[in-house]
């Protein structure tokens, strides 16, 4: 689990078939092997480091369900280390089980704020809800509008200098994670329907 509380922008040194190498340097400290570290929101697990480098094994469903395939060396990825129980929660519960891509639509500077649109497929559209959580590459937000394909969020002063949306462009993938409970709810519905 996580928060959605990005530690760190790191640099993708080696992005390959099945291997994702990441350069870092706060999210490295009080790491160990077999860690989850969330990478753009996507849990991987840590399969080799030293002191500045992360190195994970990616599988083909990973890529499918992500944007980590379309990562190139020099690129900039959020990174998260996992909660433990004596964190405090200052986002919302993040799985690092990212469920599609989205796209981005556009920026729109209000006052220090950014409004920033993504586009969502419609399985994972019916999850959102305005005033409720969603993860955008690994960054716990609050939806505050929504139409049939999209939504919009507003991306506050630390969150632009701390975390690589903002330095993204209108067009690129973004990985979607939508709230767990709203899945939940649906289900146990389902079920009892």
């Amino acid at each position: 689990m996580f928060t959605g509380i990005i530690e760190e922008v790191g640099t993708v040194r080696e992005a390959g078939a099945g291997r994702l190498v990441i350069e870092a340097r706060r999210t490295v400290e009080g790491t160990n092997l077999g860690d989850s570290i969330a990478v753009n929101g996507v849990d991987l697990t840590v399969a080799s480091m030293d002191k500045t480098d992360f190195t994970f094994n990616v599988m083909p469903e990973t890529y499918r369900r992500s944007n980590l395939g379309l990562l190139a060396a020099g690129d900039r990825v959020n990174l998260e280390r996992s909660l433990t129980l004596a964190s405090r929660l200052s986002g919302h519960l993040v799985r690092g089980v990212v469920e599609g891509t989205g796209r981005v639509i556009s920026f729109t500077a209000e006052a220090d704020a950014v409004l920033a649109r993504y586009s969502a497929p419609a399985e994972l559209m019916r999850y959102v809800v305005v005033k409720g959580p969603i993860a955008v590459d690994g960054v716990s937000l609050t939806v505050v509008e929504r139409d049939e394909g999209s939504f919009v969020v507003s991306l506050v002063t630390y969150t632009q200098e701390n975390t690589n949306l903002t330095r993204r462009k209108v067009g690129d993938a973004v990985n979607l994670e939508t709230d767990i409970i709203a899945r939940y709810v649906e289900q146990l519905l389902a079920a009892r329907g």
